[in-house]
């Protein structure tokens, strides 16, 4: 009888020893629990928030593009973004919680890894927008060179995206930590000898351009719509003289000649246009 009493005193006496603890740590256990209630709407309103932004900056992008379609953002790329932001501030309130309940040391692991989630967001956004802007610089390099023929200007263009791309690559990585030092001065020498070959090809073939251009002009001082002339072997009537060619009506058919053949071979007035007469 005695061993019964003393076993119940006992058992009375852990099961009070356990309470006592369970409501002194009790306002600990709700306080983190709070925490990371608070923790999750703050980083659902804050996810939201980034997804908003990222649409609006769709929008800006849509009308800075001079692209007839609209330009829009990889969803994957909304999505990340709204994910990092999202577990960053619960992490954030997650190392909160895990301090006031007093675990030291999961509490400093978290408070290291939020330490360094900044770093991390701030090298993933750089990436990100190197990726928009890269899309952006291509369209607006396609746009300015429409005297170009279409696959030289999308070639232009895919080289000037792939420059700001890699360049946000570099500074992206260069932020979170990563040394690519090696890297960036091999990726450099090979975009500056891509880009001096492109610049060469570009300045050689263009001058056929430019001498149309000029002869056109001359041509259009020199002679007017009407007159017929002969230029080497071949004679008509003057129809139109375009931004870099000269149309003849010939016995034979419209001609159309380069304009530069105005400083390549001689031009015969052989007579004014009715109206001169």
């Amino acid at each position: 009888m005695e061993f019964y009493e003393s076993l119940s005193a006992s058992l009375q006496g852990a099961v009070s020893q356990v309470a006592s603890r369970i409501a002194e740590f009790l306002p600990n256990i709700l306080g983190a629990i709070g925490l990371l209630l608070l923790g999750w709407l703050i980083a659902r309103l804050l996810r939201g928030l980034a997804v908003k932004a990222m649409h609006v900056l769709e929008l800006l992008l849509h009308r800075l593009s001079r692209s007839p379609t609209p330009r829009t953002l990889p969803s994957g790329s909304v999505d990340v973004v709204g994910g990092i932001l999202f577990w960053l501030v619960l992490l954030f309130f997650a190392a909160a919680a895990t301090h006031v309940l007093g675990m030291g040391a999961f509490s400093s692991w978290l408070q290291g890894l939020v330490t360094y989630l900044p770093t991390l967001m701030a090298g993933a956004l750089i990436i990100i927008a190197g990726v928009l802007l890269a899309g952006l610089a291509r369209d607006l390099t396609v746009a300015a060179l429409s005297a170009f023929p279409e696959h030289q200007r999308a070639l232009l263009g895919r080289i000037v995206q792939g420059a700001v791309l890699v360049t946000a690559v570099a500074v992206g990585a260069d932020q979170i930590g990563v040394r690519i030092t090696f890297l960036v001065i091999v990726a450099a020498v090979v975009m500056s000898a891509i880009v001096g070959g492109i610049a060469l090809a570009v300045s050689l073939g263009s001058r056929a351009y430019v001498a149309n251009l000029i002869g056109a002009h001359h041509l259009r001082q020199a002679f007017g719509m009407g007159q017929r002339v002969r230029i080497g072997e071949i004679e008509g009537t003057i129809l139109e003289i375009t931004a870099v060619s000269i149309v003849l009506e010939t016995g034979e058919g419209r001609v159309t000649m380069p304009a530069k053949v105005y400083n390549e071979a001689p031009i015969v007035l052989i007579a004014p246009k009715a109206s001169d007469g």
